[in-house]
């Protein structure tokens, strides 16, 4: 007599099943969605520590406690090239209208996760079980009541450059690039919800790190979801998956074109994290990431290439984002 076979739920089940309850949790989902993490959020251990905006599970200084020394070695230029022109080739082809190319940049730091963890400023903060920490200023999607809003960013610029943000606002590949990631997550929003819309467009926020303050382009775009999205959230978060913002368009092709040139797989970097609260959800896109393998620190940072880039460039954006953003103030 054969036995029925119970197989595990998946994350989406989850999700779903807390959400149609009304369950608190947090979710930690990898770029590739191979170790998708649902936690309860009564199940938190002291391993894991998380802040998104003013909800945080954890109560630590916040203030250096010696002089950060913080060395970074990226990858040689050469490297960067290489894959760099294959990725051109790609969208000379037309297989990809953007793709966000990223790359390991190893640090060698005096602080050890947790204290940069604790030292770091971001609206979103995630500290993993000793192997990975993030402190991302990027919205992945939010939900309140029944709509559904995210906020792409593309574009970045050191802001003592003169006339900066005139700068930024008026670079054509900027610009570019930016109306096509405004363009795709418009699209990946209309999967899931009706009456979708861009309500800002273009706008600048201010993110301050530990030697400099940068000038980043955002937009929100929002949608209206169905009434009964809460027994959804699984396969909402399933639909809009994996972050237009650190993938491209368009998605499948420029995912395989990844895949196929850069050194590793992602794992959690790049991936979302958030937390359902029993009505309302709040997520990121797990960037500002730091690493450890082999006792060993990487930082992962990335930028978007387009038929306009420049190799130079994008290299040097790549090597701009490796940093800890712990504010003026110390």
């Amino acid at each position: 007599m054969s036995k029925n076979i119970v197989s595990e739920p998946t994350w989406i089940d989850k999700m779903n099943d807390f959400g149609q309850r009304r369950i608190p949790f947090i979710f930690i989902l990898d770029f590739e969605l191979k170790k998708p993490i649902i936690l309860k959020t009564g199940q938190i251990t002291e391993n894991i520590y998380y802040k998104f905006n003013d909800i945080k599970n954890y109560q630590l200084s916040g203030t250096k406690q010696k002089n950060l020394q913080f060395d970074i070695f990226p990858i040689s230029y050469v490297q960067y090239a290489l894959a760099f022109d294959r990725v051109i080739k790609e969208i000379k082809f037309g297989n990809s209208f953007l793709l966000n190319l990223t790359f390991p940049t190893e640090i060698k730091t005096n602080y050890n996760l947790k204290e940069l963890f604790d030292v770091s400023h971001a609206k979103y903060k995630l500290y993993f079980r000793d192997e990975f920490i993030v402190s991302s200023p990027e919205i992945f999607v939010q939900i309140k009541g029944n709509k559904i809003y995210t906020f792409p960013m593309k574009g970045t610029i050191d802001a003592s450059v003169p006339d900066a943000e005139n700068i930024i606002l008026n670079d054509h590949k900027e610009t570019a690039e930016h109306y096509t990631i405004v363009d795709l997550l418009r699209n990946d929003l209309s999967l899931v919800a009706k009456n979708v819309k861009v309500n800002k467009f273009r706008y600048i926020d201010h993110l301050t790190t530990s030697h400099r303050t940068l000038l980043q382009v955002s937009s929100e775009i929002e949608g209206t979801l169905p009434d009964d999205f809460h027994s959804k959230l699984g396969d909402i978060f399933m639909a809009l998956l994996p972050a237009g913002s650190v993938s491209g368009a368009p998605k499948k092709k420029t995912l395989e074109i990844i895949a196929e040139n850069e050194t590793d797989s992602r794992g959690y970097y790049t991936g979302v994290f958030g937390i359902f609260d029993g009505e309302n959800i709040d997520s990121a896109v797990m960037i500002r990431y730091i690493e450890k393998s082999d006792e060993r620190l990487w930082y992962r940072s990335g930028c978007g290439i387009t038929s306009q880039s420049e190799c130079a460039a994008e290299y040097k954006e790549m090597i701009d984002k490796v940093y800890v953003p712990i504010g003026r103030k110390y």
